[in-house]
């Protein structure tokens, strides 16, 4: 289930995965927990959470999932980095 939530999550304005990216010299990849990336990376420019229905088949609401979009923004380029209940899923370039 959550794995078609996953897809969903990542649809929007910004281009599609763009794979890893490097914050200082540690290599950001999708997998990886918030606890690491910001460890990493640091704070992100901007922060946006929501809170998406888990439904089965017959459209019956499960359980809840935590959507993270968290922005950085440095030399020139806009990255923006989406966790699904707090593991990374997709690195997306703006």
């Amino acid at each position: 289930m959550l794995v078609m939530l996953a897809g969903q999550v990542m649809v929007g304005p910004a281009t599609a995965d763009d794979g890893p990216f490097r914050c200082g010299s540690k290599i950001i990849y999708n997998g990886m927990t918030q606890a690491d990336v910001f460890r990493y990376c640091g704070e992100p420019t901007s922060k946006t959470t929501e809170h998406r229905d888990v439904r089965s088949d017959k459209n019956r609401v499960l359980s809840t999932a935590e959507i993270d979009r968290w922005t950085y923004e440095s030399y020139g380029a806009t990255r923006v980095l989406v966790f699904l209940d707090y593991k990374l899923q997709s690195i997306q370039r703006l």
